[in-house]
């Protein structure tokens, strides 16, 4: 199998069966027909939403279970807020107004009547939740607040696609509140490494953690973190945020508290997220042109055992399919057998490949006699034929082998296509090429926008010192204005979903 995961001169003829199209000759077709054929999800009959299917809704049950747990062993707590936001209280912070104000969905009817003020259904909740906060904080005793919530937020955006970007779209959104800088800062952090954690580890997926530029920030914030991936058709995608809002949230909502020397002091807040745009990283990082991917240690389906037989026999066949189901579940493995009849097993295959289950077994009367399986992985071409022990005893090696190999692939991937540049025709020159870019930047509002203009590129972020990838610090000036760069490292800028 090739690098990129079958993009060689037989995928398109066989992508062309599966009725995808090929990644080489229009990637935003591929990624549409893979979320639909896949049933990840469909279209909605509300406009800009999406229906998620019950595929895509194991998978991102999946990622709602891995965070929950670790949210809760960080010492969080979960609660619930309403949908509907006072419109009064998204006006309060002048910065976040500004931010959200053309993104806002308002109700301003109920019934018949008319409200005196109308609600909004919530962008996000900074704001009622610092209401809330100013009726529950009293002393520095009663802090840190360690608080998130699981839900849908609505945002409205012009150009659709699902998981993506979509009116309504699902996430947690974690809020903090702190009675010092230097403990919130420390909050922000913390949930950033939990997020990169879980791309590397859960994800396969490389990642890179840094700062955002101040035209880049979160409405309102003092700071915004983020982990940036590389899809692959070299664009970015911000596939988690962590903020620090120091006290402009907590001035404009009157969240503060008695300080252990008897003084009043506004609490210091954070907020931070991951949506179901994660989901969008995972199909365009890891698929190929036959359909997805799917990182083992989140997929739905880790291994698919599809029975193989005539019709006198069939039946026999899938009660022996489910007792190797059986065998694999006992070591925590999520298996389904196919047992659908009067369908071709290339079809199935097909199918189970366009869906992109890690590892599928076939197990035919042949097989069973001499006490063998057939096994192949969807990251290779080949199949092989094992004992069914070997199989079975084998198969959490074979999936976190598969785990590495797609973050090995994907990693490499984001190496070969982020260069630096030193001059601004180089920097448009690799942006056009489809890559990240690593350039010295002043940091002026005015500049950046007038990059963004000439490419279409936005500043991704800032790596930290301790981040994974391109960490180095360097001195130099901007590509674009030639002022000095305040950073001590290169910008990276690339174009994003």
């Amino acid at each position: 199998m090739t690098k990129d995961g079958g993009n060689n001169g037989k995928a398109d003829k066989k992508a062309q069966q599966y009725g995808v199209t090929p990644q080489s000759v229009d990637f935003n077709d591929w990624y549409n027909e893979v979320v639909k054929k896949a049933d990840l999800a469909d279209n909605s009959p509300v406009a800009g939403a999406m229906v998620v299917r019950p595929y895509g809704a194991a998978l991102w049950e999946n990622v709602q279970r891995w965070l929950d747990d670790r949210f809760k062993a960080t010492g969080h707590e979960s609660l619930i807020f309403p949908t509907l936001i006072p419109m009064g209280f998204i006006t309060k912070e002048a910065d976040h107004v500004e931010g959200f104000a053309p993104e806002l969905f308002t109700v301003s009817k109920i019934g018949t009547e008319e409200l005196a003020e109308p609600y909004v259904m919530r962008p996000t909740s900074e704001t009622i939740i610092g209401h809330m906060w100013s009726g529950w904080l009293n002393s520095y005793r009663d802090l840190p607040f360690l608080h998130y919530q699981w839900g849908s937020v609505f945002r409205a955006e012009l150009r659709t696609k699902a998981f993506l970007r979509t009116s309504e779209f699902f996430w947690h959104e974690g809020h903090t509140a702190h009675a010092d800088e230097g403990e919130a800062r420390g909050e922000v952090r913390q949930q950033l490494d939990v997020y990169h954690e879980f791309c590397r580890d859960m994800l396969a997926l490389p990642v890179v953690r840094g700062e955002k530029t101040a035209s880049e920030r979160f409405a309102g914030a003092v700071a915004t973190y983020s982990i940036e991936g590389m899809m692959r058709d070299g664009k970015a995608l911000q596939s988690g945020t962590s903020h620090y809002l120091g006290q402009n949230f907590s001035k404009a909502f009157d969240v503060k508290f008695q300080t252990r020397e008897q003084k009043e002091a506004y609490a210091h807040t954070t907020s931070w997220a991951i949506s179901s745009r994660i989901i969008g990283a995972i199909i365009m990082t890891h698929g190929d042109d036959f359909g997805l991917i799917m990182p083992p240690r989140i997929a739905p389906i880790q291994v698919v055992v599809i029975p193989v037989g005539r019709k006198d026999n069939f039946d026999a066949m899938v009660e022996e399919g489910e007792k190797l189901a059986a065998e694999l579940r006992a070591q925590g493995i999520r298996v389904k057998v196919d047992k659908r009849d009067g369908v071709t097993n290339g079809f199935k295959y097909n199918d189970w490949e366009l869906k992109g289950v890690p590892v599928r077994i076939e197990l035919g009367p042949r097989d069973l006699e001499q006490g063998v399986v057939v096994v192949k992985n969807r990251n290779g071409k080949d199949k092989e034929t094992l004992g069914r022990n070997e199989a079975v005893s084998g198969m959490t090696a074979r999936l976190d082998a598969i785990h590495t190999w797609l973050l090995d692939r994907a990693t490499d991937y984001m190496m070969e296509h982020t260069v630096k540049a030193d001059s601004y025709e180089d920097l448009q020159a690799a942006i056009e090429g489809g890559n990240w870019v690593r350039a010295f930047h002043c940091g002026d509002a005015a500049c950046e926008k007038s990059i963004k203009d000439d490419t279409k590129a936005t500043t991704r972020n800032i790596p930290l010192d301790d981040a994974e990838f391109f960490n180095e610090r360097e001195e130099g000036r901007c590509v674009k204005c030639d002022q000095p760069s305040p950073y001590g490292k290169r910008v990276i800028f690339g174009r994003q979903y």
